[in-house]
């Protein structure tokens, strides 16, 4: 898909941003400096309670910061008008905060219609942004939230808080209240989004694999926001700061760098599809000339549906309804190779169906795939590890060199 136009992101710059309660005896946000690029993705991770979400809100001033800057694209944003600045500011949260009483469109429209936008430029903006989310704007346009799933919820929050084009996305645990797969598919949108529109998003999260998946940069929070480490995924993973970013990282660093590489990346191979529409024999005929063992049926709109197997038609007396095994799980080609290597588990099948921004299908990955990359991730881990060990041999030898040096000199001096 072509590139959407807009506006693009803008930098944050937050310098000794603090937060004291009245009666509390520290603060809860203490002296937080960082510096976010325009058109950077920065994740805030930290335990429960450490400050990261008062730290986003501060950023658009739902929480007043009692002292410090925040700068956003170079203007200081600390004194203007906090109304005017939410909404240049989106804000996605747990559980989408969709307004119950107004339909689909009416939550989209909200901030545009509140700043002044005709009513004409705000229908065509509802329409492609629902698009954008992968909501199909005649089905969903005039539906109420209660109608919808809680995937679908959270991709109107997001719509919504892209609603006025704003520079800056601000994420607050929003997918944290959805179910493992829906989670791992609105992580794969954002992703796909990112790529488009190319915001500037600043996302709290507790799940440190969802930082290292989401994130250009992650920034582990201690108590009151103190800065752990502020590094990139890779670097995070390979060269914890300390014992307390190891904790975050915690065991199988190897594997959680297959959150660094998307399906994108690897062969994304092809197998032999068939539709509803297609002829039992034609079926039959392409079960046996394809040299594989199965082929995937797809329904009405091209998206996966069941694999069938020559057996299968066979016990099932050749009924289409009845034959075959449902296609439990896909991923994008915006998922990471863990978010596959989980699918391929799961259905115990040996690979797993890739779909495009409709939920088409566009290929399979398989197994043997994964595995080869998981096996050069291990490899690149022990030759690091082999290297860093050699780097600590001949640190320790020029120290004992040194030692032995100095003790000869003093005995000459004495």
């Amino acid at each position: 898909m072509a590139e959407t136009s807009g506006t693009s992101g803008a930098s944050i710059e937050l310098e000794h941003l603090t937060k004291r309660y009245p009666g509390a005896a520290e603060p809860a946000v203490d002296s937080v400096s960082m510096e976010i690029k325009a058109g950077e993705t920065v994740i805030f991770v930290g335990p429960s309670g450490c400050g990261k979400s008062t730290t986003l809100k501060m950023i658009n001033r739902l929480i007043e910061p009692t002292g410090g800057r925040i700068r956003i694209n170079g203007e200081d944003v600390t004194d203007i008008d906090p109304v005017r600045l939410r909404r240049k500011v989106g804000y996605a949260i747990q559980s989408a905060g969709l307004f119950p009483h107004m339909t689909v469109a009416q939550n989209i429209a909200l901030v545009p219609r509140m700043i002044g936008w005709g009513k004409g430029r705000i229908g065509d903006r509802v329409e492609e942004l629902l698009d954008l989310v992968g909501l199909d704007p005649g089905e969903f346009h005039g539906r109420y939230p209660r109608q919808l799933s809680g995937g679908q919820q959270q991709r109107v929050g997001v719509a919504r808080a892209l609603a006025a084009d704003p520079p800056v996305l601000l994420m607050d645990e929003p997918f944290g209240a959805v179910d493992p797969i829906t989670r791992d598919h609105l992580q794969d949108e954002l992703i796909r989004l990112q790529r488009e529109l190319h915001k500037t998003i600043v996302f709290v999260t507790h799940d440190f694999d969802e930082a290292i998946k989401l994130g250009d940069r992650i920034a582990v929070l201690r108590e009151r926001s103190h800065i752990a480490q502020f590094d990139t995924p890779e670097a995070i993973l390979t060269n914890p700061a300390d014992d307390f970013v190891s904790g975050f990282v915690g065991a199988g660093a190897a594997l959680k760098r297959l959150s660094l590489t998307r399906v994108r990346d690897v062969e994304i191979t092809g197998c032999p599809t068939v539709t509803f529409d297609d002829p039992l024999q034609e079926i039959f005929n392409k079960l046996r000339s394809s040299g594989t063992h199965e082929v995937l049926l797809l329904d009405g709109r091209g998206r996966p549906y069941k694999w069938l197997r020559r057996g299968d038609m066979m016990r099932a007396k050749g009924s289409l309804a009845r034959a075959g095994t449902p296609v439990s799980d896909t991923v994008t080609r915006d998922a990471t190779l863990r978010d596959a290597l989980e699918a391929v588990l799961t259905d115990n099948a040996g690979r797993v169906a890739v779909t495009g921004r409709h939920g088409e299908y566009t290929g399979v990955v398989d197994m043997e795939t994964l595995m080869n990359s998981v096996h050069e991730l291990l490899e690149a881990d022990r030759l690091e590890a082999m290297e860093h060990q050699h780097e600590l041999e001949e640190i320790r030898a020029d120290r004992t060199h040194a030692e032995q040096e100095g003790a000869v000199g003093g005995g000459r001096t004495a």
